[in-house]
């Protein structure tokens, strides 16, 4: 809608992850040479993790891109499975015809692990390289973890035959941690931990995102807009493309050919449900106002207390002296 108004031959800032749009920051290059080390890095297991929105499955769509073509794919995109489905889902991915079987009985996972290992030793002896790729991977289980370390146990003397990827947020991390979970810790033979943009990162990103659909003239951000863009997107590049997006709607609504701070203020507000800067401030301040209006009652109320107690310590012993007097009459 506003591609015309700012001079672009398309939408800048869609959060499908084109590598065409793959922005390569320090981070990001390590990244992906992580990935690519895991395919000839001898097999074994390689981990990029990071926060939500962070790029990781961009960087998976770059790599893809980039390995060896003597080199077999299986991309798991739903990892919520038990051990046996995922089984059939990386022979799935791998093309490996299942195995006959008795006619009244399906295949079991034993049936799809020897088809694998079938698979591996031929390839292998063709000079072919095979990696499983998993992406969400913080929803795998322990069991089925441990049957992806048991597909690794097949090796050469030189390589193992199975290189495996594990992309997942950072509770992906937490989970390999686990005591029971030791044996395939130490087959992690890299890993990278995707972290957010720097502010200077973020305008760069920005400007590469629009350069690369058609921009020729000057950035329709300021640099206001671009320092609370990082801020209100924390350096995700996923939200920065939404807030972007929205903010330019914004630009293009308004006419104005410009973004500035109220457009990004409010376009966090719509795409984020999040509170524009200054309503958030006061709403801060009133909180303070009736934190301290509720202790200073409380004080009040305390003090109140402490003054009654010490009346009647002080009354007391006349009341006493008069029950006594009373008794003995």
């Amino acid at each position: 809608m506003y591609t015309e108004f700012f001079g672009l031959k398309q939408e800048p800032f869609s959060i499908a992850p084109d590598p065409h749009y793959l922005f390569m920051s320090e981070r990001h290059r390590e990244a992906l040479a992580h990935l690519l080390y895991g395919v000839g890095g001898g097999g074994g297991f390689v981990l990029l993790t990071g926060e939500i929105g962070a790029g990781k499955t961009t960087v998976c769509r770059c790599f893809l891109e980039q390995v060896p073509r003597r080199s077999n794919l299986a991309y798991i995109l739903n990892p919520r499975q038990s051990a046996a489905e995922l089984l059939e889902s990386i022979c799935e991915e791998f093309r490996i015809p299942p195995r006959a079987t008795d006619a009244d009985r399906p295949a079991t996972a034993r049936d799809h692990v020897a088809a694998l290992n079938e698979f591996l030793l031929r390839t292998h002896g063709v000079g072919q390289n095979n990696v499983l790729i998993i992406d969400e991977a913080q929803h795998l289980s322990a069991e089925v973890l441990e049957q992806l370390r048991l597909l690794t146990n097949l090796e050469t003397n030189e390589r193992k035959l199975l290189q495996i990827i594990l992309i997942g947020q950072p509770e992906l991390r937490d989970l390999l941690a686990r005591p029971e979970l030791e044996q395939l810790a130490q087959r992690v033979i890299a890993r990278y931990h995707l972290g957010a943009l720097t502010p200077r990162e973020t305008a760069q990103y920005i400007r590469h995102r629009m350069t690369v659909s058609g921009l020729k003239g000057a950035l329709p951000f300021d640099n206001a807009s671009l320092r609370r863009i990082h801020e209100r997107a924390r350096g995700l590049p996923r939200r920065i493309n939404l807030l972007c997006d929205r903010a330019l709607l914004g630009a293009y609504a308004s006419g104005k050919p410009q973004v500035d701070v109220s457009i990004v203020d409010k376009a966090a507000a719509e795409v984020g449900g999040e509170v524009p800067a200054r309503r958030r401030e006061r709403s801060h301040a009133a909180s303070w106002r009736l934190a301290w209006a509720v202790g200073a009652g409380m004080l009040a109320g305390a003090l109140l207390l402490g003054a009654a107690l010490l009346a009647y310590d002080a009354l007391r012993p006349a009341a006493d002296a008069g029950a006594h007097q009373q008794a003995v009459r």
